[in-house]
């Protein structure tokens, strides 16, 4: 299993996602505004990941905390993180459960609170890879034996602590005996598809195909494609999904064709204080992205550019929603309120 991120003695060490396949090498970041840089960078991305690499970042902004006022030191160090990604709710669901364990130890003698936040982080990391697996559990019935799965972007352990949540299922259906194969929509403009899913799934030696994104209705007419499976940002209560630009196309298509789609995320991604989609914040990423490919210009200079990194899927396109406690079908106001209090 891919390693994405660990904690060390020399600092949080994660694979450079943005070098994939080309290259499989690792970054240390020594501070915690090293972290934040990887993270907005894309060193490191998913986000139950990212969720990973800001407990990781709290712990290790406390670790070479300076004198004085403590207190402050950690609302910049979380402040600076929660910077980052503003979709990605696992990202802010990471910082509260760091903030909230400092609370309670503020009065401790600070090697104590050093020691119980890094303890803290490396235990989400080992959470995370245990409810990605039981995500592929409860997901891997539903994956129908003998077809292809379609996926967009990359959920699998590279944007998770590991195993992964979309081709967590994929996994689980395979250790199942299910006889699969996937189609992986390339992703653009960042390439995620290409780059990390297929490059996962071929050390997994499952039998994948790489698709550009605008071929998938083409597929999805075929009859070739059994279910969709992809992953999830931020999941609002009335089940409107934020995932990769280009899920939400993907999902009107699979419907249009009577393909089942399901979302893979684990219960940290639902943000229940939200209603609906249209109140999920939505990143914009740098032209570049879109007008150059590895450095090299596709497009003429000073085009202008629109670079939202992710779209909002709504609910009545979703099948269902695969979560680590179980599987959430409509009416979601009902039956992901369900699952967040079992």
């Amino acid at each position: 299993m891919v390693e994405t991120i660990q904690w060390t003695e020399d600092g949080v060490v994660m694979i450079d996602q943005t070098r994939l396949p080309r290259e499989e090498t690792y970054v240390t970041c020594r501070t915690y505004e090293e972290v934040a840089e990887a993270i907005r960078g894309m060193v490191i991305r998913g986000a139950p990941a990212i969720g990973v690499a800001a407990a990781m970042g709290v712990a290790l902004g406390v670790l070479l905390s300076g004198e004085g006022d403590l207190d402050a030191q950690v609302e910049k160090i979380c402040a600076t993180l929660a910077a980052t990604r503003p979709t990605e709710v696992n990202l802010f669901w990471a910082l509260d459960r760091m903030k909230k364990l400092y609370a309670s130890l503020r009065d401790r003698p600070l090697e104590e609170i050093r020691a119980r936040l890094i303890a803290e982080a490396q235990q989400i990391r080992l959470e995370d890879i245990a409810i990605n697996e039981a995500i592929g559990r409860h997901g891997a019935a539903l994956v129908p034996d003998g077809r292809t799965v379609l996926t967009h972007c990359n959920a699998g352990a590279l944007a998770t602590a590991g195993y992964g949540t979309a081709l967590g299922v994929i996994r689980a259906a395979v250790e199942l005996g299910k006889k699969i194969d996937v189609f992986a929509d390339e992703t653009r403009p960042f390439l995620q598809g290409a780059r990390l899913t297929v490059w996962e799934l071929q050390q997994d030696g499952i039998p994948t195909t790489l698709i550009t994104d605008n071929m998938a209705g083409h597929f999805l007419k075929s009859g070739r494609i059994g279910c969709v499976v992809v992953g999830a940002d931020r999941i609002a209560a009335n089940g409107d999904v934020a995932n990769k630009i280009g899920t939400y196309s993907l999902a009107v298509l699979a419907k249009e064709n009577q393909v089942p789609f399901f979302v893979a995320a684990p219960i940290s991604t639902l943000d229940l204080t939200l209603a609906a989609g249209d109140q999920i914040p939505i990143e914009q990423r740098a032209a570049a992205e879109v007008t150059h490919v590895f450095g090299a210009p596709v497009a003429p200079p000073g085009v202008r550019v629109e670079n939202p990194a992710f779209d909002v899927t709504p609910h009545r396109y979703v099948t269902a929603i695969i979560t680590e406690r179980g599987v959430a079908r409509p009416p979601y106001t009902e039956s992901l309120q369900k699952l967040a209090l079992s």
